[in-house]
């Protein structure tokens, strides 16, 4: 589902800041290699969290759900000159892919891949994260959040992603649609919980920004 129409994401994208050499190669790759091209962040939204995370200037990143790597170099541009990033992915097949493209940035020796799932590895680190991208796995969506306020440093900022969800958290629930529902209450979770406040963000699938009070 596009919330916008072609011509004005065009638009959208044409009037933002292009897109590295590096990802665009990246990008080019996924769509000539691997199966569901369409979970890579790509060209806009991967400018939106290289701004956010230059506004922020993490020292710690935590990012669930890897998938080629895209996402985690948008990221990796505002890390700050010490600073480290988890990313977390249970597809094997998609690990050597990834580490091709990190070895290839300035940010290599700076991203440690986890292999596993999340809900294992995520109680293990041992760090404080200023920035979190949640964006695998939806129906833990609410099991990862719960996991992770309590490692973020005060004022750190959450990302979730496909939070709109094609749209479909506007038509009626089909019982059976598990994700679905799971997304309906993470985004009123989101909403509600004192811990956090929150904007949701109609960018691509539905972008959510929620800031440790």
């Amino acid at each position: 589902m596009h919330f916008l129409s072609d011509e004005l994401d065009n638009y959208v994208t044409l009037h933002s800041e292009n897109e590295p050499e590096l990802l665009e190669q990246l990008n080019r790759e996924t769509h000539q290699k691997i199966l569901q091209p369409r979970m890579l962040s790509g060209h806009f939204q991967g400018r939106v969290l290289s701004m956010l995370s230059k506004i922020i200037h993490p020292t710690n990143i935590l990012e669930v759900g890897t998938y080629t790597g895209y996402a985690t170099l948008c990221l990796a541009e505002g890390l700050a000159e010490n600073g480290s990033i988890d990313t977390i992915d249970n597809e094997e097949e998609l690990f050597d892919f990834q580490r091709k493209y990190f070895d290839k940035s300035p940010w290599s020796r700076q991203i440690t891949q986890h292999l596993g799932d999340g809900l294992d590895i995520i109680p293990k680190l041992s760090k404080k994260y200023d920035l979190v991208f949640i964006d695998a796995d939806k129906e833990n969506y609410i099991n990862y959040f719960h996991l992770i306020v309590p490692m973020m440093n005060k004022g750190g900022i959450i990302l979730s992603d496909n939070v709109l969800w094609s749209g479909k958290v506007l038509e009626e629930l089909n019982p059976k649609d598990i994700t679905t529902k799971i997304l309906l209450e993470y985004n009123q979770l989101l909403k509600e919980d004192e811990r956090v406040e929150t904007v949701l963000l109609p960018i691509r699938d539905g972008l959510t920004v929620s800031r440790i009070r």
